[in-house]
């Protein structure tokens, strides 16, 4: 399957913003920490979400999934996961904090996901043991063998999302008080410890510092996933790149702060309410650099979207990519089409370029959605495959597009 995109003038309308996929896949994998029935609403059909799916029935939980609710029950019956299922997908290191805090045991292959370069899983390693899990590694599987976990006090040596995470779930389990430093702050963490509470975990949140009540039981809950701020963001660069009119509607602005200012600086007009995005952008665009960082940062995530936009500002404009030094594996890609970019460390140099489309081989999930942009600001046509990465992402993408005006199509 390959997207086919052409030069398209404008982009103009409203476009519904669908849960997030960071979210849903943290919350989906906490219902593992009751027996109890939990309805979680706003879920997005993805890929990913599915694969999480696949491997919640895998170790023994039953769960309908209608339109974007899903509800989820049972017991864990079994602790040794699919090693097929768990390489499709980074999110899956996350059963492993459940399960041991259920379990005290288990036996996980090493997680997949996008190609972004060194993402090692160290960091929730040492968090488990410092809880008390004792573990070894062997052909490609971590292997805990049963032991009782403690309430203890973690500083982590990044603000990883997936490591907090983890710890976060596996102490609500842990009766006492395990605090945690240093952790991540994103809108994703903070939502999966909102489903936690509802479940009856006491969580405090003080700046980077989690403190988790635990105890030996928790309940099933009902709950509603935030908006994806990834897509959200997306669209907004889309528009940006594009130019043209654009309503974002079931998105919290405030999670995307950082893009805003940004956007603003470099001259698009954008108005913010309760939950709706108004995008406008006719003039000329100015060169504004970004640096990414943890959230309240700008996300990395969008990166390669922002590299686009900047493609159209006169003079050069600096991207500085702190968290996934591979992320910037689309760049020759990018060069294909004419675009002037030139990296140095983890520092790529955009200057302002005509392009003009050719073919495209999508690298990862956001590399995907930045060369499709690329396509609608390019003249002719540019096809761009390999986008199995993009259904894993985003929810209805290219209908969406569609619906705003994009000249995009799918060929099979």
């Amino acid at each position: 399957m390959k997207a086919v995109c052409k030069f398209s003038p404008e982009l103009r309308g409203t476009v519904k913003i669908s849960g997030s996929k960071n979210a849903s896949l943290p919350i989906l994998i906490a219902t593992l920490l009751t027996d109890d029935v939990c309805f979680i609403e706003n879920v997005p059909r993805l890929d990913d979400v599915f694969a999480i799916i696949e491997l919640l029935k895998k170790l023994g939980k039953k769960v309908l999934f209608q339109k974007n609710k899903v509800s989820i029950k049972g017991k864990i019956k079994n602790t040794q996961l699919d090693e097929k299922l768990v390489r499709k997908l980074r999110a899956s290191v996350l059963v492993m904090g459940p399960v041991l805090a259920r379990k005290g045991y288990g036996s996980f292959a090493m997680p997949g996901g996008c190609a972004l370069g060194e993402r090692p899983i160290d960091i929730h390693l040492s968090g488990f043991e410092k809880m008390g899990a004792r573990y070894r590694i062997s052909k490609g599987r971590v292997i805990f063998t049963k032991t009782k976990l403690k309430p203890v006090r973690i500083k982590l040596k990044f603000p990883s999302v997936g490591a907090t995470e983890n710890l976060i779930m596996t102490a609500s389990l842990i009766p006492g008080i395990t605090v945690i430093e240093n952790s991540a702050i994103e809108p994703e963490v903070i939502d999966l410890a909102n489903f936690l509470k509802k479940m009856g975990v006491k969580i405090n949140i003080n700046g980077k510092t989690f403190t988790v009540k635990g105890s030996k039981k928790l309940k099933g809950a009902k709950y509603r996933v935030i908006p994806d701020r990834i897509e959200a963001g997306t669209f907004l660069l889309a528009t940006a790149s594009v130019s043209g009119h654009v309503q974002l509607k079931n998105v919290l602005y405030r999670h995307l702060e950082s893009v805003i200012l940004k956007l603003k600086n470099s001259g698009v007009k954008i108005k913010t309410s309760k939950d709706k995005i108004h995008i406008k952008r006719t003039g000329k665009v100015k060169p504004v650099d970004i640096e990414t960082a943890p959230y309240p940062g700008f996300p990395t995530d969008l990166q390669p979207m922002w590299a686009v936009y900047m493609l159209q500002a006169k003079g050069v404009s600096k991207i500085k990519e702190n968290v996934f030094p591979s992320r910037f594996m689309y760049v020759d890609e990018l060069k294909r089409l004419g675009a002037d970019l030139s990296l140095k460390g983890n520092t790529l140099f955009v200057k302002k370029s005509t392009l003009s489309g050719t073919h495209l081989l999508a690298c990862d999930l956001r590399a995907a959605a930045s060369m499709i942009i690329a396509g609608l600001i390019s003249k002719g046509t540019t096809e761009v495959s390999n986008l199995h990465h993009l259904s894993r992402g985003y929810e209805n993408f290219f209908e969406k597009l569609q619906k705003l005006g994009a000249n995009v199509s799918i060929k099979k």
